[in-house]
């Protein structure tokens, strides 16, 4: 992609815009130092590959229309207006069963290590008996996986545990 022709949108991909715009990289660090994590090239590769920057501004607990019109600003494109509706389940679902998580995966390791855990959880997604319940502890909120389980028609359920702690509940409809 020729730099400076990306129009930037909540569904750019982070690794894009960075590729698109270098000076963006530093920009994102500042606003949210989650996204430090974006020096680390395993993570460049991977996760700035999938994700999003609405899933971006989520795992940021920033506002999407902030982020994406402050990015847009630094590389002279016009403002927009933009919602910020999520379909992120946050309180506890009626098919949650504390005896049904069956399984479980600590995906924090594995990021720290710099490997994507996507693929992983999702083939065991994919694996999970009806009525059974998988859980994953990560360090943010994983929305590139959360966004893909309910594409495939996964149930999930988020708990906020700390700021650097998220478990989330899977269990297929």
């Amino acid at each position: 992609m020729e730099p400076n022709t990306l129009i930037i949108s909540p569904k750019t991909k982070v690794l894009q815009l960075i590729e698109a715009y270098p000076q963006l990289e530093e920009v994102l660090i500042n606003y949210v130092p989650a996204f430090s994590k974006l020096r680390n090239p395993i993570l460049r590769r991977t996760v700035a590959k999938i994700a999003t920057l609405q899933q971006a501004a989520i795992i940021g607990n920033v506002k999407i229309e902030d982020l994406i019109n402050l990015l847009r600003k630094e590389v002279g494109q016009d403002f927009v207006s933009i919602s910020s509706e999520t379909n992120y389940v946050t309180t506890q679902p009626g098919w949650f069963d504390a005896n049904a998580v069956k399984h479980e995966i600590d995906i924090r390791k594995m990021l720290d290590a710099g490997e994507q855990p996507v693929n992983l959880v999702l083939a065991d997604l994919n694996q999970l008996p009806a009525g059974e319940i998988y859980r994953v502890i990560a360090p943010f909120l994983p929305a590139p996986l959360i966004d893909k389980a309910t594409s495939l028609n996964i149930n999930h359920w988020i708990n906020k545990e700390a700021d650097d702690q998220y478990t989330i509940c899977f269990m297929k409809k």
